[in-house]
């Protein structure tokens, strides 16, 4: 069974360390991480500062190279790079026992990262890793997906599932009067990082609650 674990990390054994510490507003959110045997490419939002505040900061980050802006949404830059190979980094952790980031976000010395383990194997290979390469990592939080707190039996994480949950409260899905910006204020983040959560919220939802089998394993649609 799958494992959900959520972590703080310091920004030194992730990823963008003096970038973050040399404009400290800055916040990141990943989006994806596109992998191939040989490169790591993250895909990530930034916010808080303006983008070329951003760009003189991580031109001379050693943790990534080939920046490239990609686009400008609501207030948030989108960018691509490459991660610069460094087997002391919970970057090569992950990726050599197989695990998943489902979210990672950044300010200031600190990621907070929401990471899924195959299984308990994974979790523990993980764990050696880590410890043989002396990089620090605090467990916040580690759930099964049929644990009930935080969503877990749907694959939801932390902030998913707060966010799903303010955006009911607040009666977001059912009245005009309540915009995603005033959810977002609730939450303190950005519009766009709570459409992003809602959007990832979603899908975990549906995968994990109303899709029995996917749709690529239904004999019916290869026929």
């Amino acid at each position: 069974m799958s494992l959900f674990g959520e972590f703080h990390v310091p920004a030194d054994a992730f990823a963008l360390a003096e970038t973050l510490a040399t404009a400290p507003e800055l916040i990141i959110e990943t989006e994806r991480v596109a992998a191939t045997e040989e490169v790591l490419t993250p895909y990530f939002w930034v916010s808080g500062e303006d983008g070329v505040a951003f760009e003189d900061a991580a031109a001379d980050d050693p943790s990534i190279r080939h920046l490239r802006h990609i686009d400008d949404v609501d207030r948030a830059s989108l960018y691509r790079a490459e991660w610069t190979e460094n087997v002391e980094s919970i970057v090569y952790a992950y990726t050599t026992v197989g695990a998943t980031i489902l979210e990672a976000s950044a300010q200031g010395d600190e990621w907070e990262l929401s990471i899924r383990f195959n299984n308990r194997d994974r979790l523990d290979q993980f764990r050696e890793y880590c410890d043989e390469h002396d990089i620090p990592f605090t467990l916040t939080q580690l759930y099964e997906r049929a644990h009930p707190r935080a969503g877990g039996q749907y694959g939801l994480t932390t902030k998913q599932h707060e966010a799903l949950v303010t955006a009911w409260e607040m009666g977001y899905y059912r009245s005009t009067d309540v915009s995603l910006t005033d959810v977002a204020d609730s939450l303190g983040i950005s519009q766009q990082s709570l459409s992003r959560r809602l959007q990832r919220g979603y899908e975990n939802l549906i995968q994990h609650a109303l899709a029995v089998t996917p749709p690529s394993e239904d004999p019916k649609l290869e026929e």
